[in-house]
This record gives C-alpha cells, structure tokens and sequence, in this order.
C-alpha cells in the first residue's frame, strides 16, 4: 500500500515537473519576442511567422481586379510637341507613309527656377511728423534692408516649414530638398532662423487656437517623450475633431496638462489611464478601451489556455460594449434595450471586479479598473463620443518619427517654435485647409496677425 502511494506521488511530481517544463519554455519565447519588440528596430521586421500559402502579389484577374484608374487628360495643355514618323521603317527599311495622328499626354515637373526679385522701396519722410516712411508689397515678407536687405521669400521659407515640421525632415535634408528641386541654396542655420520667424508671427494664432481647445465639446489627450537640449520633456497633444494643440513641456504632470485645457475644463475627455488626466474633476470622462483590450491581450498570452480567466473576463466585456456600440449605431437596437444591455454590461463588469485574483499583474489590471469604472463605458451613454484615444495617437505618431530621425529640440525655444507650428499645420490638415497658402499670407502680413481657423460648427453635446 505504502509503495503504491509512492508510484503515485512519484508520476504526479513528474507530470507537474513536465508541465512547468512546458510553462517556463512557453514563458521564455514570449520574453523573447518582447525583448525583440522593445528594441524598436529602424527596418522593417516580421511580426509573426511568414504564412504558409500567402497571396500572390499585384492585382488580381477577372472580377477580383479592383477598382480600374487612369491618369485623366489635363485640361490645359501648356506645350504641344510634335512627333514626326522616321523616315524609314527601324524593322526593314522601308518607306513609311503616314495614317492618322493620335495623342499621348504628360504631366512634369518644370525645370527648376529660382525668381529673383528686387523691390525699389520708395522712402520719404511725413510732413507733419516728419518721421520716415517707406513703401511696402503685398509680396514682402519684411521691411529689413542693408545687410539684411537679401532674403529668402515667403514660399520657400513656408515650404521649408512644412518639410521640417510637417514631415519631419532635418534642416540640412530640406535645404539639399530646396536645392535639388529649385536650386535654392540655404543653410541650415538660415533655415533655422526663417522657421523662428515664422512661429513668431504664428504665435497669436497659437494662443487662440489653445484658447479654442478649451471650450471643445471633446478632446482627445495624449503625451510622450521628447528631448530638448538632451534633457527628457514631454511633448503633449490635445485633439478635437476641429483642431490640434501641441505643447513642449518640461513635466508630465497636471500643471502641464492643465496649462492647455484649463483647470476648469467640463467637455468631454478621452484620454488613456494616466491617472493625472482624472484630476480634471469637471470634465466627462472616457477611458481608451483600446489600452484595457492591450492589456488583457497580454495577459492572457502569458497566463496560457486556460490560465488567465479574470483578462479573459475583462475582454469579453469590453468587445461586447464595442458591438452594443456598433448595433446602436446601425439602429439596430431600441433605446429601452440599449439601457437594459448597458445596466447588463455594468452589473458583469462590477460582479467581475469582486473576484478574487492571485497574479500581482492581475491584480494591477483590477485596480487599475476599479479606479476607472466610472469612466469605461460612458461612450453607451452619449452617441458619437469615441470609445479609444485613437485621434490624440494618431496626432502623436508623425512626431514619434520624426523623434527617432533627429531626437529632439535643441533649446526651449526651439521646442516653443516646434509646438507653433505643430499645432498649426495638424490643425489645416483636419480641416483639409492648403497650409502653404496660410504661411505666405502670414508671412507677408506688416502686423501681427490672427489665421482665420475657425472649426467647423460645433456638435451639440
């Protein structure tokens, strides 16, 4: 008897020790992979294994072609080029006698041209006062003259803008872009001074644009690392579906948060866990379900097949408010039965939260909801509120970028200039404005000037 007990404790120790074989080499290739994924290489890289049959590449034949496009036929012809016959046909040599004339049409790009303009200011002095008064163009981007009377006008300097800002390249890549396109020569310091000038006349338009953003019905926030003079700040953005504000700042807490929404703000906030974005006590909030799906995704790859039921819990909740969501959307639910699986919703999630977890990552993830329950599914409750901070990452991410191409700001002012212009340009581009026009106008204006950005009409909330 005593020796079957022995067999059996024997074979129960083995079948757990090769079990915890199998959970410490599962556990060893998932640290792997995120060891690889934090290493943010610059080249692209395979997320998963190649697939075994992957489709053929290129368009598909018969039905599954796609869409058909052609280039259409420009409406002005600038040049029209003949194209005589040669006289012998290249195959064998014969007499070639001509049939018809038929039309191929191409758009180029024309030669690069810089345009070289001198304006002969009149001066004179005003007979009352007597002080001096000079002539000004509507095309003059400034009134200096003498040593500064050669400058660069006010389309380059608003094309370098957007290379720089907008796209994120360096000051020495836009001046070869502005060489090799036109033949524009400048340095990278005179591109960086023409920029400063720019965010300085910019600047009353940015104080309105931050003043706007704080009387958004919703706003979308979101922060991450940036460097300025090798020192680690924070670069913010703040996002409505009107306009963007960016800001540089030295600190990641709710001074700096409050310092572009206001204490006071009481819209609609879409933010993600940080817990500073709570301390805004009068605005609505919504928590990123995308962040919490991340999450539970994560720890449920860790915990295995059947290793992880509270994540797994969490996640069927949250992907179920998104299709209750969605069939609101679609009217596919009446506003009794919306009410009744939203209280449904609520009482699972609540009766979920009460359970009782042994994993310390669980049960951060509990607190952490427990923390944000009043603010997981107010998207249920107003219509056309978003569920995720998809709108302030999308902001981000074109600076994420250009952070890995050059790092940073060199200079607090620097960063001010950065987060002018950010916020200007990200602003036309949501309301589909052409920014390089807007650049001129207000590099060309003699006084300080205020952009037209008024956001579409606002939504009623």
């Amino acid at each position: 008897m005593t020796q079957e007990t022995d067999s059996e404790t024997v074979a129960r120790l083995e079948r757990e020790i090769e079990r915890l074989k199998a959970e410490n080499e599962r556990l060893r290739q998932a640290l792997e992979e995120a060891l690889r994924a934090a290493k943010r290489q610059a080249a692209p890289f395979s997320r998963r294994a190649p697939k075994a049959n992957p489709q053929k590449p290129g368009r598909k034949a018969g039905p599954d072609y796609g869409r058909t496009y052609r280039r259409e036929v420009p409406e002005k012809v600038d040049e029209v080029v003949e194209v005589p016959l040669p006289a012998r046909c290249p195959d064998c040599g014969g007499g070639v006698e001509e049939t018809g004339v038929i039309s191929q049409y191409q758009t180029e790009i024309p030669e690069p041209r810089v345009e070289r303009i001198e304006f002969r200011i009149h001066q004179g002095r005003c007979r009352r006062c007597r002080r001096s008064v000079q002539g000004r163009h509507p095309r003059q981007s400034s009134t200096a003259v003498g040593s500064a009377g050669s400058q660069v006008g006010p389309r380059a300097v608003a094309l370098a803008v957007e290379l720089n800002k907008g796209l994120g390249l360096p000051y020495g890549k836009t001046a070869t872009v502005l060489e090799h396109g036109w033949g524009l020569q400048m340095s990278r310091s005179g591109l960086c001074q023409a920029v400063q000038r720019v965010a300085k006349k910019a600047e009353p338009t940015y104080e309105v644009l931050r003043k706007r953003i704080r009387t958004e019905p919703s706003v979308t926030p979101d922060e991450t690392g940036w460097k300025v003079g090798g020192q680690l700040w924070w670069l913010w953005a703040c996002s409505s579906p009107a306009l963007t504000v960016y800001a540089i700042q030295p600190g990641r807490g709710f001074e700096q948060a409050a310092a572009i929404l206001g204490e006071g703000f009481d819209g609609f906030l879409v933010r993600d866990g940080w817990g500073v974005y709570r301390q805004f006590g009068k605005a609505v909030h919504q928590t990123c379900l995308a962040h919490l799906l991340r999450r539970c995704r994560e720890r449920i790859e860790v915990g295995g097949t059947g290793g992880a039921p509270f994540p797994r819990a969490i996640q069927t909740l949250l992907q179920s408010s998104l299709d209750l969501r969605d069939r609101r959307d679609r009217e596919q639910i009446s506003s009794h039965g919306l009410a009744v699986a939203r209280g449904q919703l609520e009482a699972r999630l609540d009766r979920v939260l009460q359970r009782r977890t042994r994993s310390p990552a669980n049960r951060r993830l509990r607190n952490h909801l427990e923390r944000e329950r009043e603010a997981v599914f107010t998207f249920l409750y107003c219509p056309g509120l978003e569920a995720t901070n998809w709108r302030a990452e999308q902001a981000l991410r074109p600076m994420v970028v250009t952070r890995k191409v050059w790092g940073g700001n060199r200079t607090a002012r620097g960063a001010r200039t950065q987060s002018i212009l950010l916020s200007l340009l990200q602003t036309c581009r949501q309301q589909n404005r052409p920014v390089l026009p807007l650049l001129q106008r207000l590099l060309c204006s003699s006084r300080p000037r205020v952009l037209d950005l008024t956001p579409p009409r606002r939504l009623s909330r």
